[in-house]
């Protein structure tokens, strides 16, 4: 367990989302595989769409710069107004593959995580311990916010709609990776000025040690969060808990 951390020594939590507030399982058999079946469709439906325009120029960005360093990207043969679609598609699946954070792929797996929510065939899911942690945060005058690879809507969406009830109400602000990765310090720095607080001010949960490490050299506090089934991870550096509920 977890030294409780005093309450005057941090002003903001801020939560990973998969393995931390989240089932991996979720993102990993729910979330994922009904984007990745969606995506033809949703391409050649609204390709047109500025917003999804935008985020095919995205992905042609990062075809090119994947080209660039030899990575051996399957064959991109359609346009930026969905037509050819294949084998962008084929592009977005071998990024999945291979777990890539890009963000224009984070940002279409958003909108077409939207739809799945508004029809009812998604419903997000949050370790049973999360909104009580939640509610007791707020109760102490704490902020709440998120930083995950999955795009700031998919992030609004999963806590809109969990079995627990509407949480987005609770949480301060969504950072995503348009801020910066979650390996790199940087990003968490620049969090820290968007919040206006000094990060060592800010307590980052996450279940991944170089997310960590990141933070802590930000100088935000840290805490490793190991959910049931996982793990435990030798000397992380990092206090660990299992539960939010050990945090505070």
């Amino acid at each position: 367990m977890a030294v409780p951390l005093p309450r005057e020594s941090f002003q903001a939590v801020l939560l990973d989302i998969e393995g931390t507030t989240t089932p991996i399982e979720f993102v990993s058999e729910v979330l994922f595989p009904y984007a990745r079946k969606q995506f033809k469709a949703f391409i050649e439906k609204h390709g047109g769409n500025e917003e999804v325009r935008s985020d095919l120029q995205g992905l042609w960005r990062q075809y090119q710069a994947d080209i660039r360093q030899n990575l051996k990207p399957p064959p991109w043969q359609g346009d930026l107004s969905g037509r050819g679609s294949e084998s962008i598609v084929s592009y977005i699946h071998w990024l999945m593959d291979q777990d890539r954070k890009a963000t224009a792929l984070k940002s279409l797996q958003g909108r077409i995580w939207l739809a799945g929510y508004q029809s009812g065939a998604l419903k997000g899911q949050v370790y049973a311990d999360v909104p009580l942690a939640i509610r007791a945060w707020v109760q102490q005058k704490k902020d709440i916010c998120i930083f995950s690879s999955g795009s700031v809507l998919a992030q609004k969406l999963l806590f809109q709609s969990t079995t627990a009830g509407d949480f987005t109400q609770f949480i301060r602000a969504y950072f995503d990776t348009t801020i910066g990765a979650k390996g790199e310090t940087e990003s968490y720095r620049r969090i820290g000025a968007d919040l206006d607080l000094p990060p060592s001010k800010i307590v980052f949960v996450s279940d991944v040690v170089g997310e960590l490490d990141a933070a802590r050299s930000a100088e935000m506090q840290t805490v490793m969060c190991v959910r049931p089934g996982r793990g435990r991870p030798e000397n992380s550096g990092h206090p660990i808990i299992h539960s939010f509920a050990e945090l505070f």
